[in-house]
């Protein structure tokens, strides 16, 4: 799927190999994976429930998400951070897709990292060529 025309993103999946490890769910986002029984995103996550325990996203029930206070990526076979984002996928030498791109959490949805002030990134390889372009408002 291309970004909308007024969006300058150049799909080089920079911003999502550095903060993919670092994205957190809402509980919303985690309520639509598990009504979905999108096992295959809730695996990657572990909840922090109310009172300290973790419990893996894939063991949750929708009338548990009252009780978690937050969520993690993390890898499931052995509980350690990811390097990158495991929805990440390559489809050409310097372009890359979101695997999960119609589910996918909500900040991720509201990233642009061409927003000073909010979700700037200066690596984004989009504000290279807007260079010349003031985004920030005067």
């Amino acid at each position: 799927m291309d970004p909308p025309e007024d969006e300058p993103c150049e799909q080089c999946g920079l911003c999502c190999r550095i903060f993919g490890p670092g994205i957190t769910p809402t509980a919303a986002n985690v309520y639509v994976w598990i009504e979905q029984g999108r096992t295959d995103i809730l695996r990657w996550y572990i909840a922090f429930m109310e009172g300290g325990t973790q419990v893996p996203c894939t063991s949750l029930t929708a009338e548990d998400l009252g009780s978690a206070v937050s969520f993690e990526m993390r890898n499931p076979d052995t509980g350690d951070y990811m390097p990158v984002c495991p929805f990440l996928r390559r489809v050409a030498k310097n372009r890359y897709l979101c695997g999960i791109h119609t589910v996918k959490p909500e900040m991720c949805c509201h990233y642009e990292p061409w927003i000073w002030g909010e979700t700037y990134f200066n690596k984004c390889t989009a504000l290279k060529k807007m260079d010349t372009k003031c985004l920030w408002p005067l």
